[in-house]
């Protein structure tokens, strides 16, 4: 195959049409799901235009791949089990398609440092547009939907928690906890005071957003990763956590009341939650193997209904991660899951003490993120949300990136010691 000038600048202008289109997916992730999946499509289409320009496939393998495999394929055995195979199909094959589209996308065509930066900040921009439109809606934008997240009897001085773009105050409350790691990691690393300013004001910016979501769930998610960066990094920052009783008291009283609460196991919330954990492991002692078929919790949910007693009612996830992912997938579903996280989880970890500080920074970040939704899930499934799984993979896809460059930078330097 011959490599003409002409070649070479059409696979550079496609290239960066490439790298654009993932910034706008990253941009509009959790601001429109329709233009980020318009994007994500448009990206797929260039890259399958690349592709034929340089008649090559040049597909990078990544330490992961197997094990994605084996859950694309665990995950279409088990629509053989769902009470509705036409459901479980389209849900199966619209979203895991689109989740493995964004991994792959990014890890090849990411190939560059600033290319990593630049999708870093389309990630804090689109954040802080997200916190602002939650500051806005709490203080001038308050709406029936907004209210209808409150438990008045439980709380009668909580009077609405904010959702943002994402729908959904615990949503939201997961999406802010990923993007404080984030800015917390680059913050922590970064060496010029200006960018530690801007991480810091993030950081309070999307915090104080978190507040007014009053989701417990999210709260204890940034405890646990103030507890691990402190054990990671400093223990200097375990004082931190000393943030928690001065809140407290000087707290508005709904804030307080739901913080306390956290230690009430006999509110509405925190009853319905057992209540559906009963229901769900009642589900994978049946279908233990196969599960129940993907996305089939609410269909399932009325056979298994201990609690509710009302064949109307549509619950569509255990609010448990690890339980719904189990029932729905079965259970070496879930043991391939987590094995996938935990791998990624652990690359990062490798990285985090690399000499470079800005990647060592993001790996940080993106460890916290990972990690607060490892905590989050024991009392919520964020990623039942199509945004926050997909924002869940972009944040695998960059664990890679990151760690192939350093990779590549330790390769060149020990032939440029071995020269010498």
């Amino acid at each position: 195959m011959y490599i003409t000038y002409r070649t070479t600048h059409t696979q550079y202008f496609l290239e960066y049409l490439i790298e654009h289109c993932i910034l706008a997916v990253t941009f509009f992730l959790p601001l429109s799901l329709k233009w980020s999946s318009i994007f994500l499509g448009l990206g797929a289409l260039l890259w399958l235009g690349k592709i034929i320009v340089l008649q090559k496939l040049d597909f990078k393998a990544t330490p992961f791949d197997a094990g994605i495999a084996l859950l694309v394929l665990l995950s279409a055995a088990s629509i053989l089990a769902s009470p509705d195979r036409d459901f479980s199909f389209y849900n199966y094959y619209n979203l895991m398609g689109r989740y493995l589209l964004l991994y792959y996308l990014v890890v090849n065509n990411m190939r560059s440092s600033s290319q990593v930066k630049r999708l870093i900040w389309s990630m804090l921009a689109s954040a802080v547009v997200v916190a602002m439109y939650g500051f806005y809606q709490y203080f001038f934008g308050a709406t029936l939907s907004a209210l209808e997240w409150v438990d008045g009897e439980q709380f009668p001085d909580l009077k609405m928690r904010i959702f943002s773009t994402l729908e959904n105050p615990n949503l939201l409350a997961g999406f802010l906890v990923t993007m404080m790691a984030i800015a917390s990691g680059m913050g922590y690393k970064a060496q010029e005071n200006k960018y530690k300013i801007v991480y810091s004001v993030l950081v309070i910016m999307f915090g104080g957003c978190l507040l007014l979501t009053y989701s417990r769930g999210a709260w204890l998610s940034v405890l646990a990763i103030v507890a691990m960066y402190g054990m990671l990094c400093n223990r200097k920052v375990f004082w931190l956590l000393l943030l928690l009783p001065v809140i407290a008291f000087f707290a508005h009283d709904a804030l307080l009341e739901r913080l306390m609460s956290i230690m009430n196991p006999t509110d509405t919330s925190s009853t319905l939650r057992l209540a559906l954990w009963e229901s769900t492991i009642a589900m994978i002692v049946n279908k233990p193997f196969l599960g129940i078929g993907w996305g089939a919790y609410w269909m399932v949910y009325p056979d298994y209904d201990f609690f509710i007693n009302n064949p109307n009612t549509k619950i569509f996830h255990a609010h448990n991660m690890y339980l719904n992912i189990a029932a729905e997938i079965g259970i070496p579903g879930l043991i391939t899951f987590l094995t996938i996280m935990c791998g990624h989880l652990r690359l990062a970890l490798s990285s985090v003490r690399e000499s470079i500080r800005w990647s060592s920074g993001i790996m940080l970040g993106i460890v916290g993120a990972i990690f607060g939704l490892i905590v989050n899930g024991f009392t919520d499934y964020v990623m039942f949300n199509i945004q926050l799984s997909m924002l869940f993979w972009l944040l695998n896809a960059l664990i890679v990136v990151v760690w192939q460059q350093n990779s590549q930078r330790q390769d060149q330097n020990y032939r440029l010691k071995k020269v010498i």
